[in-house]
């Protein structure tokens, strides 16, 4: 625990699970569908929706999708910075079940170029956030990370595929969590690294037999 704990970050309030949480789940949602979003449909869960509108939840949500940090003084102001940018965007209640965390809200994203990308996150307090679903697939991780996320089928070879490319350029692996639908069906590894990845690591593994998609979350 460090102090950062015990009085929240640094930001614009009110609440560090209400709103710099909320700020931080906009962003990294923002750098995992790797464009600037233009469409943005977004279900508020539990306490998000039953008091995140007096804490500035929906703002907050709004304005780390647009890439504003947890402390920008434009945080009130992101619903006229969305529209001024063209990011077109709405907000409706969603039932994320009994077992989410209360804070929690599910983004459905997607960029200009076509690109989609639904996420589920939630804010856990103090401004730390887990994103707990990637299109569709259980995930939890952090943002703190460089976090590296390939979606494949679930066939022999694939981590052994991953890891060796990390050992190849150096990388370090600090967390590994492998989910799947079903045996033999459609599966996800999450791999949060000590260290930036290569781009072309990254792209490498895009073009392997077997890997659907592969998205990277950089802290840069």
């Amino acid at each position: 625990m460090n102090i950062f704990d015990v009085v929240g970050p640094v930001m614009v309030g009110p609440s560090s699970s209400h709103t710099a949480g909320a700020v931080r789940i906009g962003n990294v949602s923002r750098k995992l569908l790797g464009e600037e979003p233009a469409e943005a449909k977004i279900g508020l869960h539990g306490s998000f929706l039953a008091t995140g509108a007096g804490h500035g939840t929906d703002r907050a949500l709004i304005a780390g999708l647009l890439g504003l940090s947890v402390d920008d003084y434009r945080i009130p102001d992101s619903f006229s910075l969305a529209r001024e940018r063209g990011l077109h965007f709405s907000f409706h209640p969603v039932d994320l079940g009994e077992n989410a965390h209360p804070n929690s809200a599910k983004l459905e994203l997607k960029s200009r170029s076509g690109r989609e990308l639904e996420v589920v996150g939630a804010s856990v307090g103090g401004g730390r956030i887990s994103i707990r679903e990637l299109d569709g697939l259980e995930a939890n991780f952090s943002g703190d990370y460089p976090t590296l996320i390939v979606h494949n089928l679930d066939q022999p070879g694939h981590v052994a595929e991953v890891t060796s490319m990390l050992s190849h350029k150096g990388v370090n692996i600090a967390t590994m969590q492998l989910y799947r639908s079903g045996r033999g069906g459609y599966a996800v590894m999450i791999l949060e690294c000590d260290q930036e990845i290569p781009e072309e690591g990254v792209k490498w593994l895009e073009h392997l037999e077997g890997v659907v998609k592969v998205t990277y979350y950089s802290l840069l």
